[in-house]
């Protein structure tokens, strides 16, 4: 978690934020509280997208379906306003590194038995995400989280309001998603169903068996991974002998071809009698002093101050200028659950 920049808000509706867990493609993600002592993720959305009616309208689509996702294997959306001059929504806080963190930097590699019921988790995640009328659309290392009790799935369908903006899909063909980490439907910009995420699940697998994706390094050019994904060349050499079947099957180059949720849970069960830790030790005994460490923050991390004259503070006073009439959509709701 970095300190709380300068141009940082220090608020955001009912939450004081407490530091930066990162940015992305959307926005930036904050660590915070409620007033009522809840500890939360906030997502802020990029001035540029706020400005956006359309983005507007299926951000706030697409918040409302993912408020229905029930179930233990996701962080859970709270709150959220469409309507605020920069959108925002919160979701319960996951204690917890991501997957990429764990394999490229904290731990390496995982071992068989973990990556097996690491498979089952992200499976009863995706099951109660589709089962809400979503398609996750960017299941990566990144938006899986690790907890001593079990892996968390976050940012659920939250990346198709992303299409509707004007370097999206609905108008450009373009792949909303992430290089490495994306279906061959989802390069070719072909409309999307749960089969997708099966096949984003194997590379997922993969990355957590390798530390690699199927199709090469995720760093590599994004157009010389998507022609590798749509092609079907994935190298699983390296990926353990007895998990390798479950994620072929996964990467089936047609979605039709691909295992369905259930026989996922089949293949991926876990025995009622094995009552050992999930994780390897080592890791075990990191990931709590991560928890202790970002759930004993109090106060907010705070950067160095600007020089004088630098740009005011991200949250903006005043709604982004309007679109014209014949552009505009339907206002959307404000959410207002609390925490």
């Amino acid at each position: 978690m970095k300190p709380l920049g300068p141009t940082d808000p220090q608020r955001v509706g009912h939450y004081r934020l407490l530091g930066k867990l990162g940015a992305g493609g959307m926005g930036s993600v904050y660590l915070a509280r409620s007033d009522r002592g809840r500890t939360v993720a906030v997502k802020l959305v990029q001035p540029e997208l706020a400005r956006q009616p359309e983005f507007r309208q299926r951000f706030q689509q697409e918040v409302d379906a993912a408020r229905r996702v029930g179930g233990d294997w996701t962080a859970p959306v709270l709150d959220g306003d469409t309507e605020a001059a920069t959108p925002w929504v919160a979701t319960g806080y996951v204690a917890g590194p991501s997957l990429h963190e764990v394999v490229a930097h904290t731990y390496g590699r995982l071992p068989e038995r973990t990556l097996r019921i690491l498979a089952n988790g992200l499976v009863r995640a995706l099951r109660d995400i589709h089962a809400a009328g979503l398609v996750h659309r960017d299941l990566k290392p990144s938006n899986v989280m690790i907890t001593i009790d079990g892996p968390r799935v976050i940012d659920f369908g939250i990346a198709r309001a992303l299409e509707a903006t004007s370097e999206g899909l609905t108008r450009t063909g373009a792949a909303v998603g992430s290089p490495g980490f994306m279906s061959p439907e989802q390069c070719r910009g072909e409309t999307l169903s749960a089969a997708s995420d099966i096949f984003c699940l194997g590379s997922v697998l993969t990355f957590a068996a390798t530390g690699r994706t199927p199709f090469g390094d995720a760093n590599s050019a994004m157009t010389a991974l998507m022609l590798r994904i749509v092609q079907g060349q994935q190298d699983l050499t390296e990926v353990p002998e007895g998990i390798r079947p479950l994620i072929e099957a996964c990467l089936a180059g047609h979605p039709a071809e691909r295992p369905t949720l259930d026989q996922l849970l089949e293949a991926t069960e876990v025995p009622e009698d094995d009552d050992e830790p999930w994780l390897p030790g080592a890791l075990i005994a990191k990931l709590g002093r991560h928890a202790v460490e970002l759930l004993d923050s109090e106060d907010p991390l705070q950067a160095p101050p600007l020089p004088a004259g630098s740009p005011p503070p991200a949250m903006p006073s005043a709604p982004p200028t309007p679109a014209p009439p014949s552009a505009a959509p339907p206002t959307p709701t404000q959410l207002s659950v609390p925490a």
